[in-house]
């Protein structure tokens, strides 16, 4: 972004759309949540957790296994369960 020091932006779809955060945020973020990402995107895809591991460099399958996100999504019927 242009003229904007203070924001840093990550591209966040395939779409190309940019979500900023200031820099104060992100200072919050660590390298296991870019982990995270990228092993979940590429498990949703249709990868596999053994080659993931490679690509992780992860000894252990188990180990790349707790980067996997996939189950922390909830489902739009799930929320809409809640009634007050």
């Amino acid at each position: 972004m242009r003229g904007c020091s203070t924001l840093l932006c990550v591209e966040k779809s395939r779409k190309g759309r940019f979500y900023c955060l200031p820099s104060y945020a992100w200072k919050k973020v660590e390298i296991h949540t870019f982990r995270a990402t990228g092993i979940t995107a590429y498990l949703k895809n249709g990868g596999r957790l053994e080659i993931a591991q490679q690509m992780a460099a992860h000894e252990s399958a188990r180990t790349t296994g707790l980067y996997d996100r996939r189950s922390d999504e909830i489902s739009l019927d799930e929320v809409e369960r809640i009634v007050l």
